[in-house]
């Protein structure tokens, strides 16, 4: 196992599967994980003394959301120094003895990249914007304004407002296609290309397994700067001026893909590391399918079609299942139902009073899924989404669109240590968010003491998982079911798994049982074994 600041640049020999193939993936958010020093901000110490608890979870690899150097204004999303820790994280040697400390529990270790852009605080861009001459002149996208003074073109930035600000020493606009503090790399320039792939050399060299590629569809623009076309209007709300355009020229460019096959080059050339896209947008699912396609792209691609959706239907998990047919050309897919920019899954799809029950299903159907599975802290627990009023707001893109669009911060409260400590023991002081009012009940410590409980079941789903090759990896049949119910079979050489979930709101019962063992169910409050109450699921067995 990989340890420290181990010198990893050398290939080891493939497993008959990759580990990442199928893996259960536990998200770490940094800032609300554990903090170690009493500052109320969470730390990579305070992650490495609390590894213990990720690892009995049962999963394949912790991902770390951005704990580089970073003047914060996107909360990390904004680096000012990709091979840096940031001071309120720690140091390179906390990141180190993190390595260390998961890959000694069995943990593998993937963490965020963010390539398409950076902080107007980094060296690269200080240099950049001095004059039109200087050797970094054009690391960043650059251009004229109109002869009336005004932007190059009509393009929004994701936060909202015009996506080009003005910079007087060079007299032209630089392009940031999300706050004006993150300047977009000019991925063209081949010189930016080779200090990216250096970047990922140097994680790579200190023992990390894989990389998140956090909006890697924003890593280049149409060079002729054409003006996106509008967006038609589908009747949804729109709160930002980029919610008006087609975004077909400010992303998502052919060339992208030459230099993701130079990253999956490096990858494989060190052997058993693993890349996952994230991809947002209307076509997100194109450019998913591209930038996975064949052997020599990325490894994976992280799904949004859970994270923002509303209710969860038969038809919303069908409908994602058939986007990425086993046939051995379309890429392997990534699910998550909650993340640190999405509101928490529970919140959003629990009906009724039994939260516990609900996240019990969503546990398992997650579980069941074909592609590799990514767990948000705090899922394990039955975390709700917390209402965090305006002034304690941090999230920049809520501030600014104040009340109209959805806070992250709710996801982002930190993890509940113990029941009955200050501050739930996430830390000694008032945390930088505050704690949910419901979260204190739902700590590590009470619910580890409880057979029955939500952590319980969550270890039991996931060891369920671990343990049959047809959940990982195996291929997937959809089967026809009453409304509201949801049925697929999970079929290896050797066995075939019947996973059955009631998404109702009325208690069903499967009736095609025979055969079938019982594996796990999700609520054992029948006497019948294949009554299905609302809002839950379970699992069978049989040989293939």
């Amino acid at each position: 196992m990989n340890g420290g600041a181990t010198s990893a640049l050398a290939p080891s020999a493939e497993p008959a599967r990759p580990w990442w193939k199928g893996a259960v993936i536990y998200q770490i958010y940094p800032r609300s994980f554990a903090d170690s020093n009493g500052d109320g901000v969470g730390d990579l110490p305070g992650i490495t003394a609390r590894l213990d608890h990720v690892a009995s979870l049962g999963v394949d690899a912790i991902w770390i959301s951005p704990f580089f150097t970073s003047p914060m204004r996107d909360f990390g999303y904004d680096v000012a120094d990709f091979r840096g820790v940031d001071p309120v994280f720690g140091t390179l040697a906390d990141f180190d003895a993190l390595a260390a400390r998961a890959h000694a529990l069995g943990l593998k270790l993937v963490i965020d990249q963010v390539w398409s852009h950076c902080s107007d605080q980094h060296p690269w861009f200080v240099e950049s914007r001095q004059d039109r001459t200087n050797p970094k002149a054009d690391w960043f996208t650059w251009a004229d304004p109109k002869p009336d003074g005004s932007p190059p073109n009509n393009w929004q930035s994701v936060f909202g407002g015009p996506a080009w600000t003005w910079d007087a020493r060079r007299r032209q606009y630089y392009l940031h296609n999300f706050l004006p503090e993150q300047p977009d790399l000019n991925f063209h320039a081949p010189a930016v290309q080779e200090a990216i792939l250096d970047v990922a050399r140097f994680w790579l060299e200190r023992g990390v397994d894989g990389f998140r590629l956090d909006a890697i569809n924003f890593l280049m623009c149409d060079p002729a700067l054409t003006d996106n076309p509008p967006a038609p209007d589908n009747g949804a709300p729109r709160t930002r001026s980029y919610d008006y355009q087609l975004h077909i020229h400010n992303q998502s460019q052919p060339e992208v893909v030459d230099f993701l096959e130079r990253v999956r080059a490096l990858t494989d050339s060190l052997g058993g590391r693993f890349t996952v896209a994230e991809i947002g947008g209307l076509d997100g699912l194109g450019e998913m399918q591209s930038f996975t396609r064949g052997d020599r792209r990325l490894n994976s691609a992280y799904g949004f079609d859970f994270l923002y959706a509303d209710r969860l239907t038969p038809e919303l998990v069908k409908g994602a299942v058939a986007q990425w047919p086993d046939d051995g050309v379309t890429g392997w897919p990534s699910w998550t139902f909650s993340n640190h920019d999405a509101p928490r899954a529970l919140s959003r799809w629990a009906s009724g009073s039994d939260l516990p029950g609900c996240q019990r299903m969503m546990t398992l159907l997650l579980m069941c899924l074909r592609g590799n599975v990514f767990l948000y802290q705090g899922e394990e627990l039955g975390l709700t989404q917390v209402e965090v009023p305006f002034d304690r707001l941090r999230d920049p893109e809520a501030i600014r669109n104040w009340p109209l669009t959805l806070s992250r911060d709710g996801a982002r409260t930190p993890m509940p240590w113990s029941a009955d400590a200050p501050h739930a023991g996430f830390s000694r002081v008032e945390p930088w968010l505050p704690i949910g009012a419901d979260h204190h009940a739902l700590a590590v410590d009470r619910q580890a003491a409880d057979p029955a409980s939500l952590l319980a079941f969550t270890r039991a789903a996931i060891a369920l998982r671990q343990g049959h090759e047809a959940l990982r990896t195996g291929r997937i049949k959809l089967l026809d079911a009453t409304e509201g119910m949801l049925a697929f079979e999970r079929e290896d050489k050797d066995e075939r798994l019947l996973c059955v979930f009631n998404l109702g709101e009325a208690a069903a019962r499967w009736s095609s049982s025979e055969g079938w063992t019982l594996l796990l169910r999700s609520r054992e409050e029948t006497d019948d074994p294949w009554a299905l109450p609302p809002a839950s699921g379970l699992v069978a067995s049989r040989a293939a």
